[in-house]
């Protein structure tokens, strides 16, 4: 063999390695990234679990009889007599 096609020989076998270590490379970062992708995914879903709770938990302490019990006792308001009442027009 001559000498030029030797070094080409060893020049194609270097590009070979160097392509065959980025499609290792790449198919590491591209696992490495779907697992923490399925991390986040799971995240998310745990996240949209404790926010209908919060949700159901804050409808549970808007109801209406809970906020007249709280109006009564804590606050001492009541509903006001009919002679109270005020009707201011325009």
């Amino acid at each position: 063999m001559r000498l030029g096609n030797m070094i080409f020989m060893i020049l194609l076998g270097l590009v070979v390695v160097v392509s065959a270590t980025g499609v290792v490379y790449a198919k590491y970062a591209s696992r490495r990234h779907f697992v923490e992708l399925e991390s986040l995914r799971a995240q998310r879903d745990a996240i949209d679990v404790e926010w209908g709770r919060l949700q159901l938990e804050q409808s549970t302490w808007a109801t209406h009889g809970r906020v007249e019990r709280i109006a009564r006792e804590k606050l001492n308001m009541r509903i006001p007599l009919v002679e109270e009442v005020k009707v201011i027009r325009p």
